[in-house]
């Protein structure tokens, strides 16, 4: 079984791909194809998918066990989360645009290089720290238990959600599914 650095790390090694390939583009302003515009929408909507389902599992799971295991763990959780809900507002903005919009490069460019902040405050500031106070089996479980969790997340943003672990555990399920369905419903599930 993965532990949680693996199953993180996997995770961001995802959407620095997505964030690599819609920052090189094509865009309207350069001249792209309404193909490749639907193309970079499709891979928008499979980041804001990626991105919410990760952000849920940390905020129940992997923020809590920072908070109680490492020094300064609370301070460096409430910095993360501060980060987090930044990206799902923008995210949110982004959800409501079109390629073709004025505003959608800049949203978007605001959301690569907050997205790229947080993941190196995680990789480099907080998963160190981690790693020197949680056993090998301690992070075999987290791993776990953020796997479990994220076949239940929510697949949208959902900025306005208060980051409570105990709130965000006992309603993830429900609104991970009402997201479910809402994506068939708008073929968002179909990119």
């Amino acid at each position: 079984m993965a532990d949680v650095f693996e199953v993180l790390g996997r995770d961001h090694t995802e959407v620095k791909r997505m964030l690599d390939e819609l920052e090189a583009g094509p865009t309207a302003a350069t001249g792209a194809s309404e193909n490749a515009l639907e193309r970079r929408r499709t891979l928008l909507q499979k980041l804001i998918t990626a991105e919410s389902m990760h952000e849920a599992v940390e905020e129940e799971y992997f923020w809590p066990t920072v908070r109680e295991h490492v020094p300064d763990g609370d301070a460096l959780a409430d910095h993360a989360i501060v980060q987090e809900q930044s990206g799902k507002q923008e995210l949110d903005d982004l959800i409501a645009v079109h390629p073709l919009q004025d505003r959608f490069e800049g949203l978007l460019s605001d959301f690569i290089a907050g997205a790229r902040e947080h993941i190196d405050f995680e990789e480099e500031q907080v998963w160190p720290r981690l790693r020197g106070v949680i056993t090998a089996e301690q992070a075999t479980g987290l791993g776990g238990r953020l796997q479990a969790a994220k076949r239940l997340a929510p697949t949208r943003p959902h900025s306005n959600t208060p980051p409570k672990p105990g709130l965000l555990k006992a309603t993830a399920p429900v609104v991970g599914v009402a997201d479910r369905m809402l994506d068939r419903m708008t073929g968002r599930d179909r990119g």
